[in-house]
């Protein structure tokens, strides 16, 4: 068994909530550390609720783990930089500081052979005009750091009506694509690496609707999306789950993007595997043998974005049917409230 006892984790919201949840069917605690609301807090062990750049609450968070890991990956440099020297951070800062910043993770995918869209570094607004030139329209321009859901972009269709994002930025050349599938890989401390079926995304204003397994692709193809997340975590020396989201073309698979942590749309494995992506999250920051991650079931994974929230009764009453609500307050829109799990078979 592992030494590992007591998991930190970086972030409050809903995938430390369900790291949490997970962690303590094994037997281990999670202290949660969040800035701001924390949902989590509702279910882990301990929770400190105080800023990154509180160094003070920083040096006792890590004195009090075994290891720390995160639920997002846009945590402050220097927050990591002294929590890393009293306690491992898994997965490792290496792939954390490729998947924060877009033009670096473009970047390090060319170099391990993979194929993304076209892109250009657009470090400042004067520099736009000569990245539009180079890369045409229609593209989409993208914040190099903190976007997520849709934010922190601007779709061009014109390069003289073009927008500034207003900060440096990532121009990337639209892809024709068929379809968006992503694949939920794990790797071990020991190098094993266990991987889900892709699942199919389908996104509405940016955010993610619906993943659905099995992803309706040939096989030739899923084995494809499955190698590229594996070659992915490995050349990171990754521990953990990741996320990999892939365009579906007529010339093969083109990697969109990466997420160092558990993923949206790895929450149908919560029905549809023994061991599901949280689970396998811990058991591997955690130093524990990997599980399983065969499917058993046909899943439907649908967010609960805002007003879906007066749908939850009936979901509650329908059959085959897993509901997982977040303990958030307001249900805005735009926000992620909750998601069910739908067998279909």
């Amino acid at each position: 068994m592992s030494d590992v006892c007591t998991i930190g984790i970086l972030g409050g919201g809903q995938l430390g909530r369900m790291l949490s949840v997970a962690a303590s069917r094994l037997g281990l605690r999670c202290h949660i550390y969040e800035p701001g609301a924390a949902p989590a807090g509702d279910v882990a062990y301990t929770l400190t609720n105080a800023t990154y750049t509180d160094d003070a609450a920083l040096t006792d968070f890590a004195g009090s783990v075994d290891v720390v890991t995160y639920e997002f990956e846009n945590v402050p440099t220097e927050a990591l930089d002294l929590i890393e020297s009293i306690v491992p951070i898994r997965p490792n800062r290496h792939a954390l500081a490729v998947s924060q910043d877009r033009l670096t993770e473009k970047t390090f995918l060319n170099e391990i052979g993979l194929t993304t869209a076209p892109f250009a570094d657009v470090p400042e607004r004067d520099a736009l005009a000569g990245a539009l030139a180079q890369i045409g329209t229609p593209s989409i321009l993208k914040t190099r750091r903190m976007g997520y859901d849709g934010k922190g972009q601007v779709r061009i269709t014109d390069a003289g009506d073009a927008e500034w994002t207003g900060a440096p930025s990532v121009l990337e050349g639209f892809v024709e694509f068929s379809g968006e599938i992503s694949v939920i890989v794990a790797r071990g401390a020991d190098g094993q690496v266990a991987a889900y079926d892709p699942g199919l995304n389908v996104h509405g204003e940016g955010i993610l609707r619906t993943t659905t397994v099995p992803c309706g692709l040939p096989a030739m193809l899923t084995s494809d999306a499955v190698l590229i997340a594996a070659r992915i975590a490995n050349a990171l020396d990754y521990v953990g789950v990741m996320g990999v989201e892939l365009f579906v073309t007529p010339q093969g698979l083109i990697v969109n993007e990466i997420a160092p942590r558990v993923h949206n749309s790895g929450h149908w494995t919560q029905a549809g595997c023994a061991v599901d992506q949280f689970e396998q999250h811990i058991r591997a920051v955690a130093g524990l043998p990997l599980g399983d991650g065969g499917r058993y079931a046909d899943v439907v994974m649908e967010n609960l974005i805002g007003d879906d929230m007066k749908r939850v009764p009936d979901l509650m009453r329908a059959a085959d049917t897993q509901v997982h609500l977040y303990g958030k307050g307001e249900a805005r829109a735009g926000r992620k409230m909750g998601h069910v799990n739908r067998v279909t078979r």
